[in-house]
């Protein structure tokens, strides 16, 4: 499949259209391979690394010429690009080696086995929803049942095996309370707080969450779970990838991701 071709089916699954207005889906840098046969490094961050693990597999044999990532690489306009900012040798390395970089965010959190999808199968929820739908039974988020319910305990024990977070911060509550109905949304979740409560979710799954975004969970009677940005989002990656090789395309998950966070225990 060339790379046009690959970016059309998914753009027809997830259209870039659908982002929010601060977000920027889409092509962050086409240096001219559209013609070419894809072969796809999938990233949760587009970072240095990434691009230097690309442009490694490609001198190993592995003709890498696409990086498909959830975040974008450029979210504000560039009055400038040079080569010793980050961005600006992102791009140079993506023209001098032919390497296209691709982001699909927002657009991909919203859809059916995208970022909120993958959560809640992770946790084998039933019967799900979205916490905020947008349209045509799509949306931020998905809320859905545990059959059999756990306990608290139990739940956090799955959290920890299936994700394998560095840190696990939870709301304090009776770890023996009986959970049947979570939320789960991967990333930054703390604005949909509310939307949670009415969803009638116990507990909720996200990330990045402050100091007060527990308070108001507790306000909320939700039991708030933080498992950090990349252990909520990453897997969704994966799930990529192996959506991508199941159409014939070549598609590796990098190893370079980073979570760009170290806890001192």
């Amino acid at each position: 499949m060339k790379i046009s071709e690959l970016i059309n089916w998914f753009e027809a699954w997830a259209n870039p259209a659908w982002q929010e207005k601060w977000d920027n889906c889409g092509w962050q840098v086409e240096p001219g391979v559209l013609h070419e046969t894809a072969t796809v490094l999938v990233c949760l961050t587009p970072t240095l690394a990434v691009m230097q693990e690309a442009i490694a597999l490609r001198n190993a044999g592995t003709s890498i010429n696409l990086i498909f990532a959830h975040h974008p690489l450029i979210f504000h306009p560039s009055k400038s690009l040079c080569a010793s900012d980050p961005i600006g040798e992102m791009v140079r390395l993506a023209f001098i080696n032919n390497i296209g970089i691709y982001s699909a965010h927002t657009n991909f959190d919203q859809v059916e086995d995208g970022t909120a999808d993958v959560l809640s199968q992770i946790l084998e929820l039933k019967e799900t929803t979205p916490i905020a739908p947008t349209q045509n039974g799509l949306g931020y988020g998905r809320v859905g049942t545990l059959v059999p319910s756990v306990t608290l305990e139990e739940l956090l024990a799955i959290i920890q095996a299936r994700l394998e977070p560095p840190n696990l911060m939870y709301s304090p509550a009776d770890l023996n309370q009986t959970i049947e109905r979570v939320a789960v949304l991967g990333g930054s979740g703390a604005s949909y707080i509310k939307d949670v409560a009415r969803c009638g979710a116990e507990v909720y799954l996200t990330s990045d969450c402050k100091f007060h975004a527990f308070q108001e969970s507790r306000d909320y009677k939700v039991i708030l779970v933080d498992a950090g940005h990349y252990a909520t989002e990453r897997p969704a990656c994966s799930k990529l990838v192996q959506k991508f090789n199941r159409n014939g395309v070549i598609s590796l998950l990098s190893q370079m991701d980073e979570d760009f966070r170290l806890f001192h225990l």
